[in-house]
């Protein structure tokens, strides 16, 4: 059997070369129908928050003026005031705020029964702070260290030192203890020695004064 072409050119599939055009087609308007949605998308996205960082710069700008309005009204004179008040209140409050039976709890939980406490003297700063002096009367040197020891091991008493050591004629040792108190950053030992509670009682009937 002869098999030839007689047509006088060549025969192409034009209805598979048009599909193929159609869909390139349809995906180039597909890519760049997405491509103009999201730029129209961040192109609103951009000019919203424009709007709001205007908006935030125009308010900074008005809060600053009304900042220095204000601060040009104030009375330097008539601040300091209001600060040495406040100061003041805080002072008063502090030392309302004192407890004097935590601080003898501290004393009967580490009171050596040779070392005898005459008398107490708290100062309050105007920061709330409280710094003690403490007077003592032992027998010896060594038992004053113990007493100074066995306080800065509950952790409520800090920078502990003897400011003054001398021997009475009787014989025993005075000293004055000084230090920084932190009441409540430790809690109390719940016993106390016999001497202790004596020497708490006893600071409990005058305040705390010799």
């Amino acid at each position: 059997m002869l098999k030839t072409n007689l047509s006088t050119r060549p025969f192409y599939n034009e209805r598979a070369v048009h599909l193929g055009l159609a869909l390139v087609t349809v995906l180039v308007i597909a890519v760049t129908t997405y491509n103009v949605n999201r730029i129209m998308t961040l192109s609103a996205r951009h000019t919203a928050l424009s709007t709001v960082s205007a908006q935030a710069e125009a308010r900074a700008a008005d809060l600053r003026q009304s900042a220095a309005r204000i601060r040009g009204r104030i009375n330097p004179k008539e601040l300091d005031a209001v600060a040495a008040a406040a100061r003041e209140a805080n002072g008063i409050i502090a030392r309302r705020v004192f407890s004097w039976t935590e601080l003898f709890n501290r004393f009967e939980a580490t009171l050596p029964p040779q070392v005898r406490i005459s008398a107490v003297r708290p100062k309050i700063g105007k920061d709330g702070s409280v710094s003690l002096d403490v007077d003592v009367v032992a027998h010896s040197v060594d038992e004053v260290n113990t007493f100074m020891n066995q306080l800065e091991a509950t952790g409520t008493f800090a920078d502990l030192l003897s400011r003054e050591e001398h021997v009475a004629e009787d014989g025993q040792l005075q000293a004055t203890l000084s230090c920084q108190y932190v009441p409540g950053s430790a809690t109390p030992a719940a016993k106390a020695t016999p001497a202790a509670a004596t020497v708490s009682t006893a600071l409990r009937k005058d305040g705390g004064r010799p």
